[in-house]
């Protein structure tokens, strides 16, 4: 967890806490997993309600830093916290198969059985989490275990195929093979011998010699079929009927979950949407933070323990509405403001249609009269370097994550602007762009990107959409197109919050590219767009006085963090390169996170990670991501490193995978080799 200048750290609570290491749940297979506990000192007396993350990032060095900052925290307030690393990682038994298994979902309905049995349990069980962990709390409470009273998930999905990690509007995603390599050297780190002793080598060689990569499944599924539809909530909401408060930022990867969320859930639910990245939002960038942990008080104080906190008195959905900035590739604060809603949808909101013409103008409907003008067809030709300046999929907070300027972008792409609007305009939801067009070959992709063009000229991005155009009639086959054909496609934009300034312009940019965050079709496609059928919905919000009498959030808080050494500072890396002579483009990524030693337990962490997107203007067969891993993990008397390359390529019919993984471990201060393997998959295309 990231440190905050502003955040207040607390070390006085209204009960001391106590903390538990390590323990084991044993489950009905045999099965251990460990548990990082914090609870009141006087719990067995005095019971409280339990929470848990469900987690495979490793409890004792992967999430200890912002773990340490948060269950204390919550446990000083009358919480039991259970942080459970799950079966094949931190110091579990097993091995970790894939992601949201049924098999994880059982073992979570066991260990929230146990919690609700313990002495210092009251019987009542929230579940918490983040990423992960808030995609495994949604699909638990579709289980409904009795114990499970409430949940809160944060920057999760309720759709494991639409809007997750891998595909993006049916087109392979940008984080696709980077987060399976990052699992594949996560999935290598060995438990720690303080609670495993002798076994821990044991444990560590079988996880490295049994664990797949998981991209070789997730390429055999490239269509939304049963494999994606298990742990997607979305395919029957009704069974969640646990209170829901769902909570994510704009630029996270997955905040369009929480609309959906909160039109179809059926019990109580809110929503929480502030400028944040893949973080929490007590410590977020860009801020402003706020006081998250208070906010989770006042849910919990509610659900568990029945207190009138008043937070279900409140609007239903809270959101910050973004202003016009300068285009950044970092931003510490976004300038904005709070505003609510009661219900969701809004009955308030109210799409805005916004058409395009063939002079590449954008107009609010209806059209005014214009004279004649050229034939109402905008041709747009694959650029394959598109996509270069838009930044990251699902932003960390990390410098260079956010978009560039788009200026670049838009002269690479069929755009349509608007004039300068007389006033400010304030969106919230999806925009919805609806395009008639023809492709010149079977297999095509389409993006398009909404930008606010400031009085400079300056492209702000301000939302994105992807379909894979074998997809348009639904993401569960593949209808190849047939040239020259007409055919009408709607792309559903990522959900966002903003006010266009007056004086600003819209654009919409339209491209049959967006390299490196979708996979090119095999050829290079030419799309026709007649600009006449084609048009721009805007969900238009019109002020409201309500806004203005929302409650504050508290200021920032957290309990003390984690005792550390730091050896090596983190240091982030990003750049595009043009090799000119080639016209090759190549993106690459670094997330170098340092190396740092635990005071207390003594352990010491290190991981790199280097990705790399090429390919070659003309040639979408010349794509290639190679990902790089470096972590190494130890303490007292203990050492090792792992080693992985994740390198993907393709041809016209199909994708080719090679993972590689190398293992190290320190013995009597020399450095030696004991675990090597290479796995090779190729995959036949089905319309990526």
């Amino acid at each position: 967890m990231r440190s905050n200048t502003n955040m207040k750290i607390v070390t006085q609570f209204p009960r001391v806490v106590r903390e538990i290491e390590n323990t084991w749940i044993t489950l009905s297979d045999g099965t251990r997993l460990a548990a990082r506990i914090w609870l009141p000192k006087d719990a067995v007396t005095h019971p409280v309600p339990g929470i848990l993350e469900f987690l495979p990032y490793r409890k004792s060095d992967g999430t200890s830093a912002r773990d340490a900052m948060m269950y204390p925290y919550l446990a000083g307030h009358g919480y039991a916290c259970v942080r459970v690393d799950m079966r094949g990682a931190g110091e579990a038994d097993g091995i970790l198969l894939d992601e949201y298994l049924e098999q994880e979902q059982n073992d979570a309905l066991e260990v929230i059985a146990w919690i609700a049995a313990q002495p210092w349990c009251d019987g009542g069980v929230g579940m918490c989490g983040i990423s992960w962990s808030g995609f495994n709390a949604l699909q638990v409470a579709a289980r409904r275990p009795p114990a499970l009273k409430a949940i809160i998930t944060m920057c999760s999905t309720d759709d494991r195929y639409a809007d997750d990690v891998h595909y993006t509007g049916g087109c392979i995603g940008y984080d696709a093979l980077p987060w399976a390599s990052i699992m594949f050297n996560i999935n290598a780190a060995p438990p720690d011998p303080r609670f495993v002793g002798e076994r821990w080598r044991e444990l560590w060689l079988a996880r490295m010699a049994q664990t797949p990569p998981y991209i070789d499944a997730w390429l055999a599924h490239q269509t939304r079929d049963a494999y994606w539809r298990h742990g997607s909530v979305c395919e029957n909401y009704a069974e969640i009927t646990c209170p829901v408060y769902a909570i994510g930022g704009w630029v996270d990867g997955y905040t369009n979950a929480i609309p959906r969320l909160l039109a179809g859930l059926p019990g109580p639910r809110k929503g929480l949407i502030g400028p944040w990245s893949h973080t929490f939002p007590n410590h977020a960038e860009p801020g402003p933070a706020i006081g998250f942990l208070q906010e989770v008080l006042r849910w919990w104080d509610h659900w568990l323990k029945g207190i009138d906190s008043g937070i279900m008195d409140e609007p239903m959905l809270r959101a910050w509405i973004q202003d016009s900035v300068p285009p950044a590739t970092f931003y510490s604060e976004r300038p904005g403001r709070w505003v609510a809603e009661t219900q969701w949808p809004s009955a308030g909101i109210t799409p805005q249609l916004w058409r395009l013409d063939s002079a590449r103008g954008l107009h609010l409907s209806p059209r005014p009269t214009q004279p004649a003008m050229p034939p109402a067809v905008v041709t747009l030709h694959t650029r394959l370097e598109t996509g270069l300046d838009c930044g990251a999929w699902c932003p960390y907070g990390a410098p260079g994550d956010w978009a560039a300027d788009q200026s670049a972008e838009d002269a690479r792409s069929g755009s349509f602007t608007s004039e300068p609007l007389a006033e400010a305009l304030d969106i919230l939801g999806a925009p919805v762009l609806t395009l008639t067009l023809s492709s010149d070959k079977p297999y095509a992709l389409v993006a398009a990107r909404l930008c606010d063009v400031a009085p400079g000229g300056e492209s702000l991005l301000v939302s994105v959409g992807l379909l894979n155009l074998t997809h348009r009639n639904g993401h569960d086959r593949v209808d190849p197109l047939t040239p020259g054909e007409r055919t009408t496609v709607t792309i559903k934009l990522n959900d966002c919050g903003h006010r266009l300034a007056a004086g600003h312009r819209w654009r919409i940019s339209i491209s049959p590219s967006y390299w490196p965050h979708a996979w090119p079709s095999p050829e290079p496609a030419t799309l026709s767009v007649f600009v006449e059928s084609s048009h721009l919905s805007l969900p238009a919000r019109p002020a409201n006085a309500r806004d203005m009498q929302l409650p504050a959030f508290g200021e920032p808080e957290a309990s003390a963090p984690m005792a550390y050494e730091t050896v090596r500072d983190p240091k982030p890396v990003r750049m595009v390169e043009h090799d000119r002579l080639q016209n090759t483009h190549r993106l690459r990524v670094c997330f170098d996170y340092g190396d740092v030693r635990q005071t207390r337990s003594g352990l010491t962490g290190e991981a790199i990670v280097w990705d790399t997107y090429e390919i070659k203007e003309g040639d979408p067969l010349s794509a290639k991501v190679v990902c790089e891993r470096l972590g190494r993990w130890g303490g007292e008397g203990w050492s090792v490193r792992v080693v992985t390359r994740s390198e993907m390529t393709c041809d016209a019919l199909a994708f080719h995978v090679i993972n590689r993984m190398d293992a190290y471990e320190s013995i009597n201060g020399a450095e030696i080799a004991v675990f090597g393997h290479s796995w090779q998959t190729s995959v036949a295309r089905n319309g990526a």
